[in-house]
C-alpha cells in the first residue's frame, strides 16, 4: 500500500467568528484533512502574510482570545476524537497566560501540539519542559537557509513533526514552489526520523503532489482562508469543504492522482 500523504489545514480560530470555526474544523476533517492547526490571533503576527493578518485582525476585533482557543479544542476534541488538533500561536499571548498554566490547560481541552513560529529553539526550553511534562508536542520551525548545524540542533529538540517552511519570509499563496525543495527535505532528514510537513505558499492540487514526493505533510494555511474571506456565510463551508476534496484527492507519495 502507497503511503499517503498528510493534509494539515490552518484556520485563524474565531475567522469569521467562533461558531464557524467550531462549524468548520469537523467539516473539513470529513472532507479529507488529516490534521488542523488552529491560529490564536495576536496583534503582532509576524510570520503571516496578509490574508492571515486580516483574518487575525478580524478575530482580534471580536476579542477572540487564547481561552476562546482552548475551548474551542476542548469542545471538538469528542467529535473528532482522531484528529490531531494544534494550537499555532505567538509566545507573547501562551507568556502572558502563563507557560505552566498554558500548557495544563491545553493537555486538559485536548491540544495535540504547540507551534510557536516567533521562538527560537534556543529560547524554547521553559515552555518545551512544561509540554513535555503535560504531554504537547512543541513543534519547531525550520526555513531552507538554516545552516547545518541549526538542523541538527533545532531537530534535537523536535516533538511530533518539523515544519519546514518553502521560502524564507512570510505565509501566502504562491504560484511556483522553490526547485531545491528536495535538497533541503534531504539536509533535514538527515537529522531526524520524525515527519516533515512543508508549508508557507501550498495553495493548489500540483503544490501537493510535488511535496507528496519528497515530505510527509502539506500544510495549507492562507488558500483556505483566502476562502472564507471570498464567499458568503452561506457559501464558506462547502467551498472550504470542496477545496480540502481537490487537494485530498490530487496526491499520494508517488505523486500520481488518487482513485
Amino acid at each position: 500500500m502507497e503511503r499517503r500523504t498528510a493534509l494539515f489545514v490552518y484556520l485563524t480560530a474565531g475567522y469569521p467568528d467562533l461558531v464557524t470555526t467550531r462549524e468548520l474544523i469537523p467539516a473539513l476533517v470529513a472532507a479529507g484533512a488529516d490534521a488542523v492547526e488552529i491560529g490564536i490571533p495576536f496583534s503582532d503576527p509576524m510570520a503571516d502574510g496578509a490574508t492571515i493578518q486580516e483574518s487575525t485582525f478580524h478575530a482580534l476585533k471580536q476579542n477572540v482570545n487564547v481561552q476562546d482557543c482552548l475551548d474551542i479544542v476542548r469542545d471538538l476534541r469528542d467529535k473528532i476524537p482522531n484528529t490531531p488538533l494544534i494550537l499555532m500561536g505567538y509566545y507573547n499571548p501562551l507568556f502572558n497566560y502563563g507557560l505552566e498554566e498554558f500548557c495544563r490547560e491545553a493537555s486538559s481541552s485536548g491540544v495535540d501540539g504547540l507551534i510557536v513560529p516567533d521562538l527560537p529553539a534556543d529560547e524554547s526550553q521553559p515552555l518545551l519542559n512544561h509540554c513535555q511534562i503535560t504531554g504537547i508536542d512543541l513543534v519547531p520551525l525550520l526555513a531552507p537557509n538554516s545552516s547545518d548545524k541549526r538542523i541538527e540542533f533545532v531537530c534535537s529538540k523536535a516533538m511530533g513533526f518539523i515544519y519546514c517552511v518553502t521560502v524564507t519570509g512570510i505565509t501566502g499563496t504562491r504560484d511556483f514552489l522553490p526547485d531545491n525543495l528536495g535538497v533541503f527535505i534531504k539536509r533535514v532528514r538527515a537529522h531526524t526520523d520524525l515527519p516533515l510537513g512543508l508549508g508557507f505558499g501550498i495553495s493548489t492540487r500540483e503544490h501537493m503532489k510535488k511535496i507528496g514526493q519528497i515530505a510527509d505533510a502539506c500544510i495549507v494555511g492562507s488558500a483556505l482562508v483566502k476562502i472564507l474571506q471570498s464567499y458568503s456565510k452561506t457559501e464558506r463551508k462547502q467551498k472550504a469543504m470542496d477545496f480540502v476534496k481537490e487537494l485530498r484527492g490530487s496526491s499520494n507519495d508517488s505523486g500520481e492522482e488518487e482513485s
